[in-house]
């Protein structure tokens, strides 16, 4: 999955549906992972885009991308906030549906792009 910024919020909520769609699983749990450490998954709204942008912006004030790191590879910041964010995240599924809030999305953080991503989505039942 590519991201095309240097931090940003993707929604993958659809891609993530659709593997759950051709598992077949009605009833059961979606677990969703990102195997990079300078990225994240996470769920927020979704309906108005200005609340990623805010979330970006928010963690830049909070994390830096130019702050005094040792980590000398120059995306320290990016593996904070991914820290901060988390790897992975579980979710209901509900007659083959994503129990999800009316406003809620899933989403890829992106902390060191544009880079190609992996997501791995996992369905029981």
């Amino acid at each position: 999955m590519p991201t095309h910024q240097e931090s940003c919020l993707k929604e993958i909520t659809h891609e993530v549906q659709r593997a759950i769609d051709e598992s077949g699983i009605r009833d059961g749990s979606c677990l969703v992972y990102v195997p990079h450490t300078t990225a994240g998954l996470l769920v927020n709204e979704n309906a108005d885009p200005s609340v990623a942008n805010d979330l970006v912006a928010a963690l830049e004030r909070l994390v830096p991308r130019r702050g005094s790191y040792s980590h000398a590879e120059g995306n320290a910041a990016a593996h904070i906030r991914a820290s901060l964010i988390g790897a992975s995240q579980c979710f209901v599924v509900s007659q083959g549906r994503l129990l999800l809030g009316t406003w809620q999305g899933i989403f890829l953080a992106e902390f060191d792009g544009p880079r190609q991503r992996h997501v791995i989505v996992s369905v029981q039942g």
